[in-house]
């Protein structure tokens, strides 16, 4: 486990509990997602670690301007202990705390070409389906995988692209 994550494992699980008690875990997912993007990028993150930088300072570069008081104070928090560099980690963290108390499955669906809202609305009722859970998914598209789609649902992944069939026939004939 890396150290940002260990870093960022109690700050995400308080950061979801303010949140759901306030009844704000849709702004608070928001607001991280914007805040991790502003910290994960590297001209910010320079910024951000410069010591001259005040504590305000980096709130309001970080925060987006709707962010409800809460998440302004947990990001004056981070940044007081300088930890404003992990925001992304916490970001993902709270994601996946709320998914698992909403039940939400987030999946990634690649696909060889841009899929239609036909398909992918089947896609997500088969997932639904699946999971016995709400899904949310993104999309990708990746031409090399020549055809079909590749769902990456967190612990499972099903290949159902040309180039995965491909490749399992090359081994299964190799073998």
């Amino acid at each position: 486990m890396s150290q940002s994550m260990t870093l960022a494992r109690p700050y995400a699980r308080a950061a979801y509990v303010a949140a759901r008690d306030a009844g704000q875990t849709a702004q608070w997912s928001q607001a991280l997602a914007f805040s991790a993007r502003v910290a994960g990028d590297p001209q910010a993150a320079r910024v951000l670690g410069d010591p001259r930088l005040s504590r305000e300072d980096a709130v309001r570069l970080v925060a987006p301007e709707a962010a409800p008081e809460t998440v302004r104070n947990f990001l004056g928090l981070l940044a007081a202990n300088g930890r404003l560099a992990v925001l992304p980690e916490i970001a993902g963290l709270f994601e996946q705390a709320r998914a698992e108390a909403e039940h939400i499955v987030r999946a990634t669906i690649t696909s060889a070409s841009e899929m239609s809202a036909g398909e992918l609305d089947a896609l997500k009722a088969a997932l639904k389906r699946r999971f016995g859970r709400e899904v949310e998914v993104q999309t990708a598209v990746d031409p090399a995988l020549i055809g079909g789609a590749v769902i990456d649902a967190g612990e499972v992944v099903i290949d159902g692209s040309l180039r995965g069939k491909l490749q399992r026939l090359q081994t299964a004939l190799a073998g």
